[in-house]
């Protein structure tokens, strides 16, 4: 599938607005990792909240303190959930698996 043909003006919004959800992504990932958001609230808020439904599960755990690579491979296993699933995509059962096993 060919990609439509942007104008100028098309493309430099396209550009701002992509620019502008890497950085609430990147908001959000800090909140996480410093402490002021927890997991259990995020993951809570992925189905109304653009921002946190379209990143990734194994990102948000991976900024969550104490959490590396290995353990959050381990933590989506034990719950079935794909590595590439995003936050919006948990469904409740999921949901509920990772915050029991993260508390």
């Amino acid at each position: 599938m060919a990609l439509p043909t942007l104008t100028p003006e098309q493309r430099q919004e396209a550009l701002a607005k992509a620019a502008e959800a890497r950085k609430a992504r990147s908001e959000l990932l800090a909140s996480i990792k410093d402490g002021s958001e927890t997991i259990e609230k995020v993951l809570n808020r992925a189905k109304d909240d653009k921002t946190v439904g379209k990143t990734k599960v194994t990102q948000l755990l991976k900024a969550v303190p104490g959490l590396g690579a290995v353990k959050v491979a381990a933590l989506l296993e034990q719950a079935g959930i794909d590595p590439d699933r995003r936050a919006a995509g948990l469904g409740d059962r999921q949901r509920e698996a990772l915050i029991s096993a993260l508390k």
